[in-house]
């Protein structure tokens, strides 16, 4: 996804980035077999496939963190409390690009506490947050890149590729749903089907490092695309937001539906309660916001800002396992 204030078109850049799902052989597999809910897993942290100052940037600021949670106990708070208590903890980081485009050739799961986009910015707090219920001696940069990946990827697994990435949420909620990993919400509160033909990715190739560098790409990238145009796709109109916003939880993962006609959404940030109201935490590239992570407005305010916003999507995290 581009930023917020790009008038291009929505290319889910690096953070809406993560490749949508395609048809099952073309990914295959040499990390584990994930399990449901908040049972103890065997997992082998591997060392990454790229240089570790290319996958993980800003270890001071994970190991102060790491420091504060443990000061402070995160790790006793509900999943929706730890997640927006991380969430908050690292608003003021500022906004940057795609981050996610690392190499040109291989695929790596990666974290950067420098700058976030507001794909990045949901998805660590949502890892880290899971992290740390685990015990402290096994917090670790491998530990965050674990949980990461597992919601970065699909079914969990980086095989290398660039394919084996989510690019697109409607894949990433329908993907970890089918996993035990939290449930799209949206229908239930009353969301309406939309149905999109989805080509941002094959439209704006160009803005993507490890597309440009490999047309061969492009092609699965189509497959990939058509599968999450096929999805069942709901989301709430903006007229409707405001009366289900108490029905909101920290940490639910909002993704703003939008009009144009290539994707589904546009942007994504978290559910953040603040008294009787839900504001949007997320990163913004908008210059007068601070073009950084913030607290936001009220969601059905949010929703104003923009045009192009026709409303939201919501997905409800669970607890992932834990390492063992």
């Amino acid at each position: 996804m581009l930023p917020e204030s790009s008038s291009l078109p929505f290319n889910r850049r690096q953070f809406l980035s993560g490749i949508g799902a395609s048809g099952a052989g073309l990914f295959l597999t040499q990390c584990r077999t994930l399990e449901t809910d908040s049972t103890t897993t065997a997992v082998t942290l591997r060392e990454p496939r790229l240089p570790w100052p290319v996958v993980f940037k800003g270890e001071q600021k994970f190991t102060n963190l790491c420091g504060e949670a443990r000061r402070k106990n995160w790790a006793s708070l509900p999943l929706p409390t730890r997640t927006v208590t991380v969430g908050k903890a690292i608003c003021g980081t500022p906004y940057g690009n795609y981050t996610l485009e690392i190499d040109d050739k291989i695929e790596n799961p990666s974290v950067n506490f420098e700058t976030l986009d507001c794909w990045t910015f949901y998805e660590t707090s949502l890892a880290f947050s899971r992290m740390i219920r685990n015990s402290p001696s096994l917090w670790s940069k491998k530990a965050l890149l674990h949980y990461i990946e597992l919601e970065r990827y699909r079914d969990g697994q980086c095989n290398g590729s660039y394919i084996s990435r989510m690019h697109h949420l409607e894949e990433v909620f329908a993907n970890n749903e089918k996993r035990g990993l939290g449930t799209n919400i949206t229908k239930s509160l009353g969301g309406v089907p939309v149905r999109r033909n989805v080509k941002e990715m094959q439209g704006a190739w160009k803005y993507y490092r490890y597309l440009r560098n490999d047309r061969s790409l492009i092609p699965e990238i189509a497959k990939v695309e058509a599968h999450v145009s096929a999805l069942p796709v709901t989301y709430i109109p903006n007229a409707r937001v405001a009366s289900i916003e108490s029905k909101l939880q920290d940490g639910d993962v909002i993704a703003i539906a939008t009009k144009h006609h290539s994707s589904y959404s546009s942007h994504v940030g978290l559910a953040y309660r603040k008294g009787p109201y839900c504001h949007y935490m997320h990163a913004t590239s908008v210059r007068s916001k601070g073009r950084c992570c913030i607290v936001d407005s009220r969601i059905s305010e949010y929703l104003k800002q923009k045009s192009t916003n026709m409303g939201i999507m919501v997905f409800r995290p669970s607890e992932a396992p834990l390492i063992g």
